[in-house]
């Protein structure tokens, strides 16, 4: 891959959703991640949550035996995840937000109020190698935050954007466009890798694709939502030939 072809990641959180709603082993995840991979994923994203919900621990220990691409862990900024963080040392950590009672991620990280706690809590993860990601809203001052604290990565959240597309809010998903290209364009300005995902959808991920400053794309549920109805390595074909297309 040349360096400036858009990366896909792939998060397979919800495969292990549909597994653990039966308490069996299917469908299993790494399975699932081994398939994108086959398809042109550039990389796999899994979360572990506090409470499970999704992906497990044997799920890490599995992913990180199983690929050959990059893992993007997903984490919370707690004690336990920095600790099975630093055993695994996986390529890249994004540190996302996480409150038990949300169904999904909602908003990105207020590193603005937590900058010294987060810089420290990302100093350990970076000594052993792991690239750190920030998860946040296209906001300057969050954007400022994430530089100072020693993060390489951001990972934009395209959430509102893609919430006001699917309502028909023309305007307002406008609106959050711009303020994504702007802030793609500012925090690349600062030396930092660009990331964007929440929500994307073949029909929202081609103006967010186009942003010349963005590097990765991660996106699961909607992928594995379509996975049901064309298959898993079809919907990553897909989504690769958009982000190529508009990118081109």
């Amino acid at each position: 891959m040349s360096d400036t072809q858009l990366r896909l990641g792939v998060n397979i959180d919800h495969v292990a959703t549909i597994r653990n709603a039966r308490g069996g082993a299917y469908p299993d995840p790494i399975r699932a991640a081994k398939l994108a991979e086959e398809a042109g994923a550039d990389g796999i994203t899994a979360h572990l949550r506090e409470d499970r919900r999704h992906i497990l621990d044997a799920d890490i220990d599995g992913l990180m035996e199983a690929l050959t691409v990059p893992l993007n862990f997903e984490m919370a900024a707690t004690d336990e995840m920095q600790k099975i963080a630093l055993r695994h040392k996986p390529h890249a950590v994004c540190i996302v937000p996480e409150k038990r009672e949300e169904r999904t991620t909602e908003g990105g990280l207020e590193v603005a109020r937590e900058e010294n706690k987060l810089a420290h809590f990302i100093a350990p993860l970076r000594d052993v190698g792991c690239r750190v990601s920030i998860f946040i809203a296209a906001d300057q001052r969050q954007i400022d935050a994430a530089h100072r604290i020693g993060a390489e990565v951001i990972e934009l959240h395209t959430g509102a954007y893609c919430d006001f597309h699917a309502e028909g809010k023309l305007d307002a998903a406008a609106r959050e466009l711009e303020a994504l290209r702007k802030m793609s364009a500012y925090a690349h300005s600062l030396g930092l890798e660009v990331h964007a995902g929440h929500g994307l959808t073949y029909d929202t991920v081609q103006p967010v694709a186009a942003f010349p400053e963005v590097r990765e794309l991660n996106i699961g549920h909607f992928l594995i939502g379509e996975a049901i109805f064309r298959g898993l390595t079809p919907a990553v074909h897909e989504m690769r030939r958009l982000m190529d297309e508009a990118r081109g």
